[in-house]
């Protein structure tokens, strides 16, 4: 039924900036030059990403029982994205985020609602069955997720589709392996950015963290793809790396150019791209994304992409 199902967060960003100073204190108001409200979690950016390459993509996770989630429902259904998973959570409201942006860096803060109650039951076991490649978000934002996602994933590989995760920032700071190894095992792509491959290896090099983490999955076939802003994202098989630069553009914001990027990469191989290709395709997704403020509103299409 769909090429592409997409698991983790969804909410409201209320993305302000740029902001060229300390944020104060103490009932200080400054004015910045742009503000908006746009559809926001690093999962869902990502399957409005997929479907604007034209891909057919469903999406499960969890919303609040308010205006939020209802704003969350019709912006990924107006772009494409099938809801028919997307579980509305009777307790908790839908998460919120809001992010201020300096440059192509931004400060995020987020009420989690209803993340930390999704979990790998939310998710229909006969559209696991029904995809060609499953992809998570947002990791340590979702520990009852994560806790099974493993299992998740080992159902789509026995029904023959592809995996992959992006696992964003740990607000914790722990990054706990012990959780994340068992999902690993089962994941054909490892999408982290660059800050977040350091912190997983400990190391200051993005492409010595992005050779450990690929020989340490190796021998289950994992590639490590390692986005890394306006320098160059590389992909690395444990024995060799190749590198795509990317695109010059005029920046607005560099909200979810990430997701946008991971978007790009699954399209791409769900095409039949070999890596090479496929990162280049990946950065130009990325790149282009940032030409508008939000994670969705510059957001390519295939033929635009490709071009």
């Amino acid at each position: 039924m769909f090429d592409l199902l997409v698991i983790g967060d969804a909410n409201p960003d209320v993305v302000v900036g740029p902001v060229d100073q300390p944020i104060l204190f103490g009932q200080r108001e400054r004015l910045v030059p742009h503000g908006s409200l746009v559809l926001g979690g690093s999962a869902s950016i990502m399957a409005c990403g997929a479907a604007r390459l034209g891909l057919r993509v469903a999406f499960a996770g969890r919303v609040g029982d308010d205006p939020a989630g209802d704003f969350v429902r019709t912006s990924l259904s107006d772009r494409g994205v099938n809801v028919d998973a997307l579980v509305v959570d009777p307790a908790l409201p839908t998460p919120l985020t809001t992010i201020l942006t300096s440059g192509d860096d931004r400060a995020i803060l987020t009420s989690p609602g209803c993340l930390p109650s999704t979990a790998a039951e939310d998710v229909p076991q006969s559209l696991i069955r029904s995809v060609r490649h499953v992809h998570a978000g947002s990791f340590y934002l979702m520990p009852r997720l994560a806790a099974g996602l493993a299992g998740v994933f080992k159902e789509a590989k026995a029904a023959k589709a592809t995996t992959s995760l992006d696992p964003n920032d740990d607000p914790a700071g722990k990054w706990d392996r012990m959780v994340l190894d068992p999902v690993l095992r089962v994941t054909d792509y490892f999408l982290p950015n660059a800050s977040e491959a350091l912190a997983l290896t400990g190391h200051s090099s993005v492409e010595d963290a992005a050779g450990i983490l690929a020989r340490r999955m190796a021998r289950r076939g994992t590639l490590v793809v390692v986005k890394n802003g306006p320098d160059e994202a590389l992909a690395h098989n444990g024995s060799r790396a190749i590198t795509a630069p990317a695109l010059k553009v005029d920046t607005i914001d560099a909200v979810g150019a990430g997701d946008s990027f991971d978007a790009g990469w699954v399209a791409a191989v769900l095409n039949g791209m070999k890596p090479d290709r496929a990162l280049t395709v990946a950065a130009a997704c990325g790149s282009l994304s940032t030409r508008a403020a939000g994670g969705t509103a510059a957001q390519p299409t295939w033929e635009e992409v490709t071009a």
